[in-house]
């Protein structure tokens, strides 16, 4: 059973930087891939990055690129969203998901998603 945990999140001003990590356990597959995606009260769960496991590339929403990336620790199976040039519009909570598969920037392709962890960015 493959599980994930999100960590890192917190309050932060805007312009400064927060780094989330997303632990996974149980994963047995040979190739797949790991996205991270936010949401906030009210709207739909929006695709922030993407990392695939078989090839190493990786894709970010529009919103985002430029200001995150997203990383992994094999050794550590750890993943990683290190997010710089906060502003109060990335203000959501995060979740780290996983598939057996292609990578894709929208939520209904995955099915294994961690509980979340709150960001928050004031002005």
């Amino acid at each position: 059973r493959v599980l994930l945990v999100e960590s890192g999140g917190g309050s932060v001003q805007a312009g400064e930087s927060l780094t989330l990590s997303c632990i996974v356990s149980g994963y047995t597959y040979t190739r797949g891939c790991l996205a991270w995606f936010r949401q906030v009260p009210g709207k739909e769960r929006e695709g922030v990055a993407s990392f695939d496991f078989g090839t190493g590339s990786t894709a970010y929403g529009d919103s985002v690129h430029g200001r995150f990336t997203i990383s992994e620790d094999n050794a550590k199976n750890t993943a990683y969203l290190q997010m710089t040039s906060l502003n109060p519009e990335d203000t959501a909570m995060y979740y780290c998901a996983t598939r057996a598969g292609d990578c894709y920037l929208a939520a209904s392709w995955y099915n294994i998603w961690g509980q979340g962890t709150q960001v928050t960015v004031s002005s």
